[in-house]
Order: C-alpha cells, then sequence, then structure tokens
C-alpha cells in the first residue's frame, strides 16, 4: 500500500499555511512543499476565453441529435478549460431550420404548449404546424430545453442564432462551417 502523508504548517515564501491534514498516495515526491503546487483548481476567466462563431446546416439532420450537439458548443463542454459555472460557449448560427426531420410520427403527434395566463386559453400547436409557421422556433425550443435554467442560461440561448432559410445576417462575423 502506498505511503500516507500528513501535513500540518509549511512555510512557502515566509507565509505559513493554515494548519490542515494533507492525504496524499504521492511516496515520489521528496519534498512536502511541492504538494502545495497541486492543490489549485485554475479556472479561466470568461472575457479570456474567445467565443468563435460556427455555422450549422440542419437541413436533413435530426432534430433532438442536431440540438444536443448545439446545447454542447452553447455551454463550451467541448473546450478543454469548461467550467460548469462560466459561459464559455460559442456563437452557432443555425440554416435551413424549417428542413429539419423528426423520427416517428413526431410531426402530429408532438406538440408545444403555451398558457396564456388566462383561463381556459391553453394554445397548443403541433410540430409539423409549427415548421411551417415558423421553421426556427422548433429548433429553438429544443436547444432551450437541453441548456441550465437560470441567468446562466439564458445567457447561453443569447448565442444561439437560428434561420429558417439559408441566409443569415451575420456574414460578418465570418462563422466557420461546424459538420455535426
Amino acid at each position: 500500500m502506498p505511503t500516507l502523508y500528513y501535513r500540518c504548517r509549511v512555510e512557502v515564501a515566509g507565509l505559513a499555511s493554515l494548519p490542515a491534514l494533507l492525504y496524499t498516495f504521492a511516496p515520489f515526491v521528496n519534498d512536502l512543499k511541492q504538494l502545495s503546487i497541486f492543490m489549485y483548481t485554475v479556472f479561466s476567466k470568461p472575457e479570456e476565453t474567445r467565443g468563435d462563431w460556427f455555422l450549422v446546416d440542419a437541413s436533413g439532420k435530426t432534430l433532438g441529435r442536431l440540438a444536443s450537439e448545439i446545447a454542447r458548443r452553447l455551454k463550451g463542454k467541448h473546450k478543454p478549460n469548461y467550467a460548469p459555472h462560466q459561459d464559455l460557449g460559442d456563437h452557432i448560427v443555425v440554416i435551413n431550420a424549417g428542413t429539419v426531420k423528426v423520427t416517428g410520427a413526431k410531426l402530429t403527434d408532438k406538440f408545444y404548449h403555451q398558457h396564456t395566463g388566462y383561463v381556459g386559453n391553453l394554445k397548443s400547436i403541433s410540430l409539423g404546424k409549427l415548421l411551417q409557421e415558423h421553421p426556427e422556433r422548433a429548433v429553438e425550443f429544443a436547444v432551450k430545453g437541453m441548456l441550465p435554467k437560470g441567468p446562466l442560461g439564458r445567457r447561453m440561448y443569447k448565442k444561439l442564432h437560428v434561420f429558417g432559410g439559408k441566409d443569415h445576417p451575420h456574414q460578418a462575423q465570418q462563422p466557420k462551417a461546424l459538420e455535426i
């Protein structure tokens, strides 16, 4: 069994650390002062992390699989410096949202509900009708449900730009094509 080390008080650069009990299985460390280096977690600052712009073509893609990958990119989970409490995601521009496909009978069986707040005013619309009238909303609803709830999730959601056709106003940002 590896050696168990205990540390009570170690001076580093003239400052004494608080008395603490350190358990580590590091028999290769000769000096206990070296162990204090490994005790810190470094988080990158959101302003130091660059949010890139990506262009996703949704034509012929399955709605749920597309939405889960977009949500992952909006959260920033694909980056090595990911932290769940920070907004490190990229901007995602989705085009051709009207030609997204779904499996099974979801076009007729899946409904989106909205209540106005008045008695008896539950508004429902099927996925097929939603894709005809407002094709971008189907992708927006699917991605929004996969993001965190609260202020952080709302900030991530603002980086999603969905368009029903192939034209979009974000040419100046020079989005890179992303294959999903």
